[in-house]
């Protein structure tokens, strides 16, 4: 049921006003509460579309396969939308290779001809790294933007500096002379809300009066950000990289990635940070570096022009998302390249790495947090670590495994009920709902109350000599200096035991609020609140160790490294590692996340335990489920999206796979030049087809090539326009050579060059692994299938997907399996050795019972041509 489910969900088309007039990148799509559906407008399901003929195309000058001839042999100039995408489509990856060489090769012929020729090839060779630069300062400058306003607004649920409003608490008490080394976050400038209110700064009254302003503040950035995700741009809420990875995988949608959805987004991510909910700004980052970078490339003909170059482009934006993210421009590449790329070429890599490097500059000259870092959190530690951690750290990689298998089953069951209920169509109530749990729960205890990037710098940080947290009241040795550099390990203090309760009871409610609040209609990041789970968990992790290693440091395991009055383990450490395993659960990243916080620590000492951690909570997560959570929102959305990393191990063949099966509607074709305008019109208009192969004859019935709906009405309408003795019943011809006609036959319309002359074809016996393998490599949406040369079939990426959610489903497949008879099909020719006719040029005569044989029975049974 759940494969079925998931194939039959709707983008329902009177949700959505674009997809009938002129749409582009910016315009707005009401997304609440629909789901898409991949049965009814799209290029992947060439045999279940339906596309409108007055359907408008934003893209021009699109170019066809056959790159040697113009689009209309008798029009002197292409026709403006063919070869372009309609909302809610997938690529053809090929054509647009295609498309891209031909420019390149009409670039370099004319090069040499004029000195302006020259500059415009100059231009064309250098605006890959010029858009890639763009998109970096627009990506560091947002971000540092973003950083300083969630900082100050995080700051205004607890009270306000008098003496600047735009300071936020610890720029405010910086230049105080007042502040005491216990108190440092004290001063006289900045005022809680109860001082301002009753004037009281201690008691009752004035803890009661700071917990309902920070209940109203984050009551009141919450309904902010959902009132304008909903109204403006409702592609702005989530994380945004379940749909970047689909649409570097070749789908389009509209608006995803455009101007009023980058606005909203940056705004409505500072006020989601803000209220305090359990969720993060780095996974938004990557989608609002993404927006840059689209906006920018229609800024270059070479990129808004050729959907697989502008994927190019986003794939060097979502790494400099991530660099600004975390202030990791080699793992943001890595990121790039491991996470959410699909076609990553090597001049990519390269612009990717000088993308994250141009935006971490810009963050580094903003310095947001005023430490020189681009981090909040950035930590280093010195003391080594030794051969018996290792086991505490994969502990701590079992935990963040396990974290991410319940969190993925959970969040995903959750979203699931909030589409299949009443409650999902009510998205504003939702996130003031959890908004307003989170508040009312995350106020007494400290380390909730505290925003999230600030409770994990506050559990990586080693415990110094200048360190007043509770985390590092420990009982001193009285006959020692308390102002050492390395400071030994100590017994704990009752302010670490207290502490360790509240981690406990803030792991606990950061788990569950994290389930139900990943998904509602706000901007939600993943990371830093799965960092935050394992940083609790670790440094709790890592304080049982450091006490078992004082008070009993005689043992074995700890004999030879831990000597009395020695510095032997670091808790910090512990949390940053618990944070790798927790992310690396959730997310399935290894090499990237690895990277991400080495880079974050600054110290290559640390590699071999987080890469201990992250490969065993990647293999425990993978013993519950391959699935990372951004493939599973992917096929919970429905996505058209094939993920490289699933292996495909059933024995099928294309022929189990194909369309048409049996009661389906037959296979609709053209002839090469005995059809009439009236004839392709009339099919076009009966059929919601969105692709026709061209045979022969009907007496041959050799495949020629293949046209696409879109392609023929547009120049069919073009024709009609632009050539003069254009009719109904003038002869439609896809041959290199017209027949001769009758000299009274109206003028013939040449359609050859729309023609796409080599489509992919595979034979009925071909096993569906080695089907399953060009979809992925090519980036296809549909493949032919031929016996003897003659069109059986064809299958698209959604039967793709639909017969690997069977497969994952154990359902059977519909055909009989691969073993069950010799030959799969019926022979070309007849028993009287004439080939089998065809008629309405769309299928076979339907074959006599008498003139059955023994090896044609089994597939008639399950499939009719």
């Amino acid at each position: 049921m759940e494969s079925e489910q998931l194939f039959h969900r709707g983008y329902y088309r009177n949700s959505y006003n674009s997809i009938t007039s002129a749409s582009s990148d910016e315009e707005l799509l009401d997304g609440a509460g629909v789901i898409m559906d991949f049965q009814t407008s799209e290029d992947d399901n060439l045999l279940d579309g339906d596309t409108a003929v007055g359907t408008h195309y934003t893209m021009t000058n699109g170019g066809s396969i056959n790159s040697s001839t113009h689009l209309l042999d008798l029009l002197d100039e292409p026709i403006p939308g063919v070869g372009t995408y309609d909302d809610f489509h997938t690529i053809d990856w090929v054509r647009e290779k295609c498309k891209d060489r031909e420019r390149h090769r009409r670039i370099n012929s004319k090069k040499k001809e004029s000195a302006w020729e020259m500059t415009k090839s100059l231009y064309d060779a250098w605006s890959g790294w010029l858009v890639v630069t763009l998109t970096g300062l627009a990506s560091g400058a947002l971000a540092g933007l973003i950083d300083i306003a969630a900082d100050w607004m995080t700051d205004l649920k607890e009270g306000i500096c008098l003496s600047a409003l735009w300071y936020n608490h610890e720029q405010c008490c910086w230049g105080s002379n007042e502040t005491t080394f216990e108190e440092r976050d004290k001063c006289p400038q900045w005022k809680t809300w109860a001082e301002l209110i009753i004037g009281q700064a201690e008691g009752p009254g004035s803890y009661i009066m700071n917990y309902i302003m920070y209940i109203f503040w984050a009551l009141g950035f919450a309904f902010l950000a959902v009132s304008l995700v909903k109204i403006f741009a409702p592609y702005a809420c989530g994380s945004g990289i379940p749909e970047i990875k689909t649409i570097l995988s070749g789908f389009i949608i509209r608006g995803y990635l455009g101007k009023w959805t980058l606005m909203i987004k940056t705004i409505t991510l500072v006020l989601a940070v803000a209220s305090g909910l359990s969720l993060g700004k780095e996974g938004p980052l990557v989608h609002v570096a993404c927006c840059c970078g689209n906006i920018f490339s229609y800024l270059f003909p070479k990129y808004s022009t050729n959907e697989a170059k502008k994927r190019e482009v986003l794939s060097a934006a979502s790494a400099a998302g991530v660099s600004v993210a975390f202030g990791a421009p080699i793992g943001g590449v890595l990121f790039s390249l491991e996470e959410v790329s699909y076609y990553f070429p090597l001049k990519t890599l390269w612009r990717s790495f000088f993308a994250a490097l141009v935006a971490a500059f810009v963050l580094r000259s903003i310095n947001p947090f005023g430490n020189s870092r681009l981090v909040l959190f950035y930590v280093e530690y010195h003391t080594p670590w030794y051969l018996f951690e290792l086991f505490p750290f994969i502990l701590l990689g079992v935990f963040g495994g396990l974290w991410g298998a319940f969190f993925i089953r959970a969040n995903i069951a959750w979203c699931r009920r909030r589409k299949s209920t009443r409650f999902g169509k009510y998205p504003v109530l939702e996130v003031i709902v959890v908004a307003a749990i989170t508040a009312v729960i995350a106020f007494p205890n400290p380390y909730t109350r505290l925003n999230t990037s600030e409770l994990i710098k506050e559990l990586f940080t080693d415990c110094g000599p200048l360190e007043s947290s509770s985390l590092c009241d420990y009982r001193n040795d009285m006959n020692a200096s308390k102002i050492v550099d390395d400071i030994p390990d100590r017994p704990a203090g009752l302010g670490v035991y207290s502490a360790i309760w509240q981690l406990c009871l803030a792991l606990i409610f950061k788990i569950i609020m994290t389930v139900f609040t990943f998904g509602i209609k706000v901007p939600s990041g993943l990371f830093i609140p799965s960092m935050a789970i394992g940083a609790i968990a670790g440094r709790i992790v890592g304080i049982a160790v450091e006490q078992l290693a004082y008070y009993h440091h005689d043992w074995f395991i700890f004999k030879e490294w831990c000597e009395v009055g020695a510095d032997c383990i670091t808790p910090g450490l512990y949390a940053m590692v618990g944070a790798a395993a927790c992310l690396g659960g959730v997310t399935r990243m290894t090499v990237s996340l690895v990277v991400i916080v080495f880079e974050l620590t600054g110290g290559l000492e640390y590699i071999v335990p987080l890469m201990a951690a992250v490969m065993t909570s990647k293999w425990v997560g993978d013993a519950f489920g391959r699935e990372g959570i951004y493939e599973a929102h992917i096929r919970l959305n429905g996505y058209p999206f094939l993920d490289a990393k699933e292996e495909f191990t059933h024995t099928t063949l294309a022929a189990d796979v194909m369309r048409p099966r049996r009661n389906d509607p037959p296979l609709a074709v053209l002839t090469q030049d005995n059809m009439t305008v009236d004839d392709i019109e009339n099919m076009i208009n009966e059929t919601s087809y969105n692709g026709f192969p061209v045979i022969m004859s009907k007496e041959s019935q050799r495949l020629v090539g293949f046209a696409l709906r879109r392609d023929l009405t547009i120049a069919i309408e073009s024709a009609r326009k632009k050539q003069e003795g254009i009719v109904g019943s003038s002869r439609v011809c896809f041959a290199q050579h017209t027949p001769s006609l009758p000299a009274e036959s109206p003028r013939p319309l040449k359609l050859r060059s729309i023609l796409d002359m080599s489509p992919f074809t595979v034979t009925d016996h071909t096993p569906m692994e080695i089907v399953v393998d060009i979809f992925r490599k090519l980036g296809l949406r549909q493949c032919l299938v031929t016996h003897n040369g003659i069109v059986l079939g064809i299958i698209t990426k959604k039967n793709i997907l639909e017969h690997l959610e069977q497969v994952k489903q154990h359902v059977e497949p519909l055909a009989p399996p691969w073993h069950y008879n010799k030959k799969r099909y019926p022979p070309s020719y007849g028993p009287d050795g004439k080939p089998r006719p065809r008629f309405n040029n769309v299928q076979l005569n339907p074959i006599d019972e008498r003139e059955e044989t023994e090896e044609e029975v089994h597939l008639l049974n399950s499939t009719t041509l």
